[in-house]
């Protein structure tokens, strides 16, 4: 770094954007006692909708923070069958919304992404070690082999600037990201473009959708009937070919869109009415030095998976543990690398999957459509009209055991007893690394030279199983053992974030995965 006055501030980590991602991470940190600045350029949560659903695996996250969307009044599960139509109303595909996922929450939830943002950042603030400034905007990054420095100037005036050195830094400052920019990471576009009007509604309380979620697919205009959390109800509609976005996104295109459904401005409030444009992109690079990026920084997906901002608060999951481990001494920064390999393929993933969903939906040419339901009725004819289920994903290469069976998928979690609490796992017994027995003992499992390592990594050894006489943790229900027969596995180890490290079969075998895992984390 070229010589410089000292910097106005320091801090261990700085984030750039306080959005659900920028927000969840700082809350991870400061719970662990890290020292984190969130600096975002807008002076207020902006307070119109944009994303609405969320997955199974982010209702466990938001659970850790003591969320349980389950019983909360600020989110919804229909637990309802999510319905492909063409124009007809006929059924195209059915979807399973309805069932328990296996890491024990639904499989879809709906909510209201200003509220949740507000509910971060009170978290956040709670937090003696997070400090979060809201109106300043980030103008030059640097970085020297200890820290990174960045320069901000206020927002509104644009005169008063801050210098901030930090020894990491992320930015989670969204599509149009600073940091990304300025490190120079470079994006792979995939060239996939199509231009959706996005109507979020409050209508009537008496107002009813059945399906609640539904999806039309019919080629004189493609649409998306969905819930927009609890009061609220969003339609999507395609922008097609011939139509100008400015003018579609007029409040009385929108009236009119609504009127099929009953809805007018006598009865209900048109919240927002905007053109977006849905892209499939990714960035090639998500660290570099002491910085990385997470998020919508890092990836851009269309929304028909749903996943958008689920993949940011994974980023998020992903990268607070690692900053604690190496801020906190057990783990050195070459454990970054991990993060940028299992997150883009994990995110790759879930891009190339929206666009195959879009690529579907977006069918516009009525020859085309006819085709497509005629494909698509004589497949879910041939399996009976089963609704089908969500693939467990992998991450891709990293700290995990490739020839484990089960590894780098989101771990299963059951309902549990601990200590006198009936819970699901993660809240009865806790977060962190786990070698689990399935009801298997666990005594002198590890070598002594292992256990040293495991308790630098604040890792627990625990039996599950149903019997107390010989389990550490009580199993209520049947999922530990149902996942012990699926992958003939008798031990576990379950890393922070939730996914698979390794499964084995024998003491011998989960030995030899330790010690993989040891020398890719660089854990010694």
């Amino acid at each position: 770094m070229a010589a410089e006055s000292k910097p106005d501030h320091d801090t261990d980590v700085v984030i750039i954007g306080a959005g659900p991602v920028g927000l969840l991470l700082s809350i991870l940190l400061g719970r662990a006692g890290t020292s984190v600045t969130v600096y975002d350029k807008w002076p207020e949560i902006y307070d119109r909708p944009r994303a609405v659903t969320m997955d199974a695996e982010v209702a466990r996250i938001l659970a850790t923070l003591g969320i349980d969307v389950d019983n909360d009044p600020g989110f919804q599960n229909h637990k309802e069958l999510y319905y492909w139509k063409n124009a007809d109303l006929e059924n195209l595909q059915i979807v399973d919304w309805e069932s328990l996922a296996p890491c024990g929450w639904h499989v879809t939830y709906w909510f209201n992404q200003p509220e949740l943002e507000a509910r971060l950042m009170d978290m956040a603030q709670a937090l003696p070690t997070v400090s979060i400034e809201r109106g300043w905007t980030a103008v030059d990054l640097v970085q020297s082999e200890t820290s990174a420095r960045v320069t901000l100037v206020d927002t509104a005036k644009g005169q008063s600037r801050r210098k901030h050195d930090a020894r990491f830094l992320v930015g989670a400052d969204g599509a149009n990201s600073f940091v990304r920019e300025a490190l120079g990471l470079k994006t792979v576009d995939k060239g996939y473009f199509f231009d959706w009007l996005i109507l979020d509604m409050i209508p009537p309380k008496d107002f009813v959708v059945s399906p609640a979620q539904w999806q039309l697919c019919d080629p004189r205009r493609p649409t998306t009937i969905v819930p927009g959390g609890p009061g609220r109800r969003r339609w999507e509609f395609m922008v097609l070919p011939d139509e100008n976005s400015e003018d579609i996104a007029k409040p009385e295109t929108a009236w009119r869109l609504m009127e099929p459904w009953g809805l007018t401005p006598q009865n209900s409030e048109l919240e927002r009415s905007a053109v977006y444009r849905f892209q499939a992109k990714w960035s090639e690079h998500w660290i570099s030095g002491r910085c990385m990026i997470a998020g919508d920084a890092a990836h851009l997906m269309p929304p028909f998976a749903g996943e958008g901002m689920c993949a940011g608060l994974r980023d998020a999951v992903a990268l607070g543990w690692r900053l604690n481990a190496v801020l906190k001494g057990p783990l050195g920064q070459g454990v970054f690398q991990s993060y940028e390999s299992e997150r883009i393929a994990h995110a790759k993933h879930y891009i190339q999957f929206s666009q195959d969903l879009g690529n579907i939906i977006c069918i516009a040419d009525a020859e085309q459509a006819k085709e497509r339901d005629a494909r698509m009725k004589a497949d879910l004819a041939a399996r009976n009209f089963e609704p089908i289920t969500g693939d467990l994903v992998k991450l891709g290469a990293g700290l995990w055991c490739d020839d484990a069976q089960g590894a780098g998928e989101l771990s299963p979690q059951g309902r549990v007893r601990f200590k006198a609490r009936e819970d699901r796992f993660d809240q009865a017994v806790g977060q962190g690394w786990f070698i689990l027995g399935l009801n298997t003992p666990t005594e002198n499992l590890l070598r002594p030279d292992q256990s040293v390592l495991f308790a630098k990594l604040g890792g627990r050894v625990l039996s599950v199983g149903p019997s107390a006489a010989t389990n550490d943790v009580i199993a209520l229900d049947s999922a530990y053992a149902n996942w012990s027969a699926e992958t003939g596995a008798s031990f576990a180890i379950i890393r922070p974030d939730f996914y698979v490290a390794a499964t084995a079969a024998t003491p011998e075998t989960l030995r030899a995965c330790f010690d993989t895992l040891t020398v890719r984390m660089g854990l010694t």
